[in-house]
């Protein structure tokens, strides 16, 4: 048995020498023009694909890393690059997770390349969870999904709120209520297909940060999808359920399931903006002068720096322990996704605050990109899972108590 090492192996030095070069020839020359126009880069995205950075057997691959980093190594280096841009590219990635942690092996196989889409025309994919009166609240979702027992379908209705890709989506994966008395264990995730009628997305969302990348309320009105769209199937879903009604332990809900699954992976995208930011700050220190000397000479800006290094090499070592725990089905006894996330995304709110500073003036304008970093970084504490979120979770955890 190989000793314990924190050198990432060959595979993964090319994977991530690879992904930085496409972030920073393509992206961050990008990054400034589509943050303005607030829209969806497709000639990055289109890019992306041409070179397998983007489609179904990248994520593939990196999911099926057995260390289980490959993921946020990639996923680092394009937040790197520009977090609006990179989450445009890795947001389908959150509707495929949807699919993955409560699909069925042929559900895995029909729709995730649908998600993707192909080099020539590649596609988005959405999660829709959130919704206006219940965010962190999954307890409080109100779409409704209804089986119609003669057609064989299920019929949606209801309003997402802040979905990613919402509307311009090809697939959209949608976690709905189906038995209200149950609360959150009465829930299951569904595939909306291509050209469904009765999906519509009339606002898009303007946002403080990543902006590349579209966020819209989407409403779903008298949606049918073919039975067989259920995540993990009907036949499961009802024995999960008959399960809840008798009290029984009923398994993972749909939208917990997929965050648990990916807050390492946000964990790794907090730490790329945070790591751009530190770097941009580092060269900006090494080059400024003021009273006769470089700023990084003077012990208060150096601090800040070192202090900055010191919480990103942390925080990321939290990541890829979490990735590392979920990719060998290692139990997070003590919230260690949650605990991941959450580090992550305070470093990442913290250090671009101190790479504005250590800038001045300067990192108050857009000349400079450590202000959009900090607009970017700040939905790591919010998104997939608030601050207190994480701390709830990881609480109940390590205390054994239902903590409310």
């Amino acid at each position: 048995m190989p000793g314990f090492s924190l050198e990432l192996n060959e595979d993964q030095r090319d994977l991530r020498d690879w992904v930085h070069g496409f972030a920073a020839e393509v992206i961050r020359p990008a990054a400034a023009e589509w943050d303005e126009r607030e829209e969806t880069p497709w000639p990055v995205i289109q890019e992306a694909a041409k070179i397998g950075l983007y489609g179904f057997e990248s994520l593939a691959t990196w999911f099926a890393d057995p260390i289980g980093l490959s993921l946020p190594i990639a996923v680092e280096e394009l937040f790197w690059g520009d977090a609006g841009i990179a989450l445009a590219i890795m947001g389908t990635g959150l509707a495929v997770a949807g699919i993955f942690a409560s699909g069925s092996p042929e559900q895995l196989v029909e729709w995730v390349p649908e998600c993707f889409g192909d080099e020539g025309d590649p596609k988005l994919a959405a999660f829709c969870a959130s919704e206006p009166q219940a965010g962190s609240d999954v307890a409080g979702y109100r779409t409704r999904a209804v089986y119609d027992e003669a057609t064989d379908e299920w019929v949606i209705n209801g309003q997402k709120a802040w979905a990613t890709n919402g509307g311009i989506a090809n697939v959209h994966v949608v976690t709905a209520v189906v038995d209200p008395a149950l609360g959150s264990r009465g829930q299951a995730g569904f595939i909306v297909p291509p050209g469904t009628p009765g999906v519509q997305s009339t606002r898009k969302i303007k946002k403080h940060g990543l902006r590349a990348s579209h966020t819209a309320d989407v409403f779903f009105d008298e949606v049918r999808i073919p039975g067989r769209c259920v995540l993990g199937g009907k036949e499961k879903l009802d024995a999960r359920l008959a399960r809840a009604r008798e009290g029984q332990k009923a398994g993972g809900q749909a939208a917990m399931a997929t965050f648990e699954t990916t807050r390492p992976t946000v964990g790794a995208m907090a730490v790329g903006v945070a790591r751009a930011a530190y770097e941009y700050a580092l060269d900006y220190a090494k080059d400024r002068e003021a009273f006769g000397r470089k700023i990084i000479e003077n012990q208060s800006i150096a601090f800040d720096l070192a202090n900055m290094r010191m919480e990103i090499d942390a925080a990321r070592l939290l990541v890829w322990r979490a990735a590392w725990m979920g990719r060998n089905d290692v139990p997070f006894e003590a919230g260690e996704g949650s605990m991941s996330k959450l580090k992550a995304g305070e470093v990442a709110v913290w250090a671009t605050e101190r790479a504005i500073h250590i800038l001045g003036g300067a990192g108050y304008t857009r000349e400079h990109p450590v202000e959009r970093m900090h607009r970017d970084a700040k939905i790591f504490t919010i998104f997939e899972g608030t601050s207190e979120i994480q701390r709830l979770v990881m609480a109940r955890a390590i205390s054994g108590i239902h903590i409310r």
